[in-house]
């Protein structure tokens, strides 16, 4: 047993090592194409495996095992999966543009389904891989010994057409990847032949014959800047979408139709994707989904119900599903055995390229066949011009070496000569062999002098690369599949298509929890037992719409935007979701009024009314926004100021804001000016040292509401408005109460009410008691009001709020 050798390496170094190994094989003999002939090792092999066994287009079909055994067998030692299932992507109309191998039998679909096992299916190469193969026995490529050495195989093909172009490429391999698109033949065609002609042309130039890429299953490109860019620099991107037509059907009703849909995408996960936006409701509108694809070609059709936005909900398609992707060019390939990102020239030029080398290689191969065949014509030639010399000489000698020994000797025949001459047979001795050997001879001249100007001349060899182009362009070119459109479209999804439209309640209470409840969930309650922790309380209760969208003002100068839609849908029996769930806020920020927007363009406006007497106005339409993932700014507060009510007016009413101290103030709206979201406003009232504001209210002059005013120590007084005169904003305003030098009444609350408004006071002690106020007597402002609760029973009033009834 042989000694073991240990050796001491650091593992960075052997992992290195190895991985660098391995990835040099990867990228070269895997995962890419060869700039060449556009093909990854494994697709080589098949083709020239089934070239060799005679698979070809003219004869019949073979069992696909057996291309599969050939090919591990004799080339290519690994998977028989692997080797079946580059196959039969070779043949499938939905992913090449040209197909190189024909299949008979179940090899898979569109909608991802796995082809037969390589036991059903029959499989021959297609009339254009005969192309890519075509004279490869002539010498025209390298050949390498295969993985066992008992055989040889082609390091590249002959290519006759430029297969990387036509049926692009993809693949991932260390550290590279590729994405090569497929392309019209005809004018990949003659896209090389203006690049021969003009070996400098730029891309622009190229892009008037080859406009883009042209995919097998159709569809639109838009974007051409973006194969502009692709063209030149190897990498771009494109949008890539299906083709739909919308349609008229019975009772007035649309459908969409969808009948080509983007390159690599699965039409059945694609179909599937829709039908869930009907089942979800992502999207209203869709009656039903079908595929209806039969063998006249692709036809997906998504009926819709009346009166529904067609091309809406289209556009929605093309944003939410596969119906429309982008598609990222990466043209990668193995160009002088190493990876290269290249732009439409140089994948020209590698394989202009390669064209020169196989028709020199060829023209060499065929000129010494050619310069053989011609030297043995002299021979027969000569030979029977001296026919009965040359007779005798043979019949008088003793065995065929001995024959072919005397005619070199005696009339200075070569050895190929003397060989052709001994071997030939009698009736080749008659009158007409001997024309058709002059005949042969001049042919064979003529076709010397031809190879030899080929050789000769870069210009005539630039000629039969032509002329052989302009043949397989002729055999082979078909129509473009793709359209190619300028400029990318900028999908507008109208928010209405998206959004179910459904009347539905919304809560919000005191703490923060808010929800929407179906109107059906409601009624089955009655609108009773609302789900509320025992100290909190309703602020708001409305029936909106889904399409509405929900302004939560708060008392830090932040709101949150909340679509209707959006709003955690809950039974109304449950506590719903609380606001810092849906929104991240401070842990003291608490809502102080909430607002349902249906038109963010009606001449309404937000006033702000701040706890140290700042005012402000801004237009309802500047708080309409797009994004909306956390709470945003809707007044600037300083450090220790907060916001004590939000309202939303018409601008013409007026403002009326009292304070802890006592002190009303009553002015027009107009006077604080409109400024925008981030603005702070202006000062509302000169207030008192130690005093601060309770509340703000908008009255409308005129109006037959009431002022309540609540103080701590539990006196409810109501006044008329009229008590207070218009003034000016930031003055003192006008005292509301009667002063006492001991245990003075202060403010705690004041609301405009109505007679049927019941009011919530709120005790230190947790106390919460409504009071009906429509029979308290009207004060005038000098009064303290009377007493409705004992304050050394209940503890003194924190706050008061009207009661919203959960059922109205």
């Amino acid at each position: 047993m042989p000694k073991e050798i240990f050796q001491d390496l650091p593992l960075e170094e052997v992992l290195g090592d190895r991985f660098g190994r391995y990835s040099k094989y990867i990228i070269q003999e895997r995962a890419l194409p060869d700039a060449r002939d556009g093909l990854k090792p494994v697709q080589r092999r098949i083709l020239y495996a089934m070239y060799a066994e005679g698979n070809t287009h003219e004869k019949g079909f073979r069992k696909s095992a057996k291309t599969v055994g050939n090919v591990i067998g004799n080339y290519h030692p690994h998977g028989d999966t692997s080797v079946y299932d580059a196959m039969v992507r070779l043949s499938q109309e939905w992913k090449v543009r040209k197909l190189l191998v024909e299949m008979h039998g179940n090899n898979g679909s569109i909608d991802g389904d796995p082809a037969a096992a390589m036991r059903y299916t029959e499989a021959r190469l297609s009339s254009i891989s005969g192309e890519l193969l075509k004279d490869i026995e002539k010498r025209t490529v390298d050949f390498i010994p295969n993985f066992d050495d008992t055989t040889e195989e082609p390091t590249v093909l002959p290519a006759r057409f430029p297969n990387l172009l036509v049926n692009g490429s993809t693949g991932i391999s260390a550290g590279y990847a590729t994405e090569i698109p497929p392309h019209q033949l005809g004018e990949v065609i003659d896209a090389v032949m203006m690049r021969m002609d003009k070996p400098n042309c730029t891309v622009e130039e190229l892009m008037t014959v080859l406009k883009g890429p042209d995919f097998p299953t159709g569809g639109i490109i838009q974007g051409i800047d973006g194969i502009v860019k692709a063209y030149k620099t190897g990498k771009g991107k494109v949008v890539v979408r299906g083709k739909a037509e919308i349609e008229e059907i019975r009772g007035g009703r649309k459908q969409i139709v969808i009948t080509e849909i983007p390159f690599e995408v699965n039409k059945a996960n694609l179909v599937k994707k829709i039908d869930e936006f009907r089942l979800d409701r992502k999207v209203e509108g869709i009656a039903e989904v079908r595929d209806e694809t039969d063998r006249t070609g692709l036809r997906i059709v998504i009926e819709l119900k009346k009166d529904i936005d067609a091309q809406g909900i289209l556009n929605y398609l093309y944003k939410a599903s596969d119906l429309q992707v982008s598609y990222n060019f990466n043209m990668v390939a193995i160009h002088n055995r190493r990876p290269v990102l290249m732009g439409l020239p140089q994948l020209l030029d590698a394989y202009i390229t390669h064209q020169k080398e196989v028709v020199t290689k060829r023209s060499e191969y065929d000129l010494a066949k050619a310069k053989a065949r011609q030297h043995i014509v002299d021979g027969l030639i000569k030979a029977l011009s001296i026919l009965d010399e040359v007779i005798a000489a043979i019949r008088a000698s003793k065995d065929k070496r001995d024959a072919k020994q005397n005619l070199m000797n005696k009339f200075q025949f070569t050895e190929p000569q003397a060989e052709a001459i001994v071997s030939l047979q009698l009736y080749r001795l008659t009158n007409t062999d001997i024309t058709a050997l002059q005949q042969e001879a001049e042919d064979l001249a003529q076709l010397i002098e031809q190879l030899t100007a080929i050789l000769a001349s870069e210009r005539k060899l630039a000629g039969v690369i032509k002329k052989e182009l302009r043949e397989i362009k002729k055999k082979y070119n078909d129509e473009r599949r793709t359209v190619i459109e300028d400029e990318i479209e900028d999908i507008k999804v109208n928010p209405e298509v998206m959004i179910p439209s459904e009347d539905v309640i919304v809560t919000v209470t005191k703490d923060g929890y808010i929800k929407r409840t179906s109107l059906r969930s409601y009624s089955a309650s009655g609108g009773r037992d609302l789900a509320m922790k025992e100290t909190d309380y309703l602020m708001y209760k409305s029936e909106v719409n889904t399409t509405d969208v929900l302004l939560v003002y708060t008392n830090k100068g932040n709101y949150l935007y909340l679509p209707v839609h959006e709003i955690p849908d809950i039974r109304w029996k449950d506590l719903g979701q609380h606001l810092a769930s849906l929104v991240p806020l401070d842990k003291e920020e608490t809502a102080v009024s909430v607002f349902a927007i249906k038109d963010f363009h009606q001449p309404q406006y937000v006033l702000f009314i701040t706890k140290n007497g700042m005012v402000k106005r801004t237009e309802l339409s500047q708080y309409k926004v797009q994004r909306y993932s956390r709470a945003l700014v809707a007044i600037k507060l300083k450090a220790d100021d907060e916001v004590v009510d939000v309202h939303l007016t018409d601008g013409r009413g007026r403002v009326f804001i009292a304070t802890h101290f006592g002190y009303g103030l009553l002015f027009a709206e107009e006077e604080a000016n409109i400024v925008g979201p981030r603005a702070a406003g202006v000062k509302g009232i000169n207030l008192k040292e130690g005093d601060r504001v309770v509340k703000g209210e908008v009255w409308k002059e005129g109006a037959p509401q009431d002022l309540l005013l609540v103080t701590q120590r539990g006196a409810a007084k109501k006044m008329n408005m009229s008590e207070f005169e218009l003034a000016s904003r930031a003055t003192r305003g006008v005292i509301m109460l009667r002063e006492l030098k001991k245990n003075p009444h202060r403010v705690i609350g004041v609301m405009l009410v109505d007679p049927s408004d019941e009011i919530v006071l709120e005790t230190e002690k947790g106390a919460a008691e409504v009071f009906d106020f429509s029979g308290l007597k009207k004060s005038d402002r000098y009064s303290n009001g009377s007493f409705v609760l004992d304050e050394k029973e209940s503890g003194q009033v924190q706050a008061i709020w009207k009661y919203v009834d959960s059922q109205e």
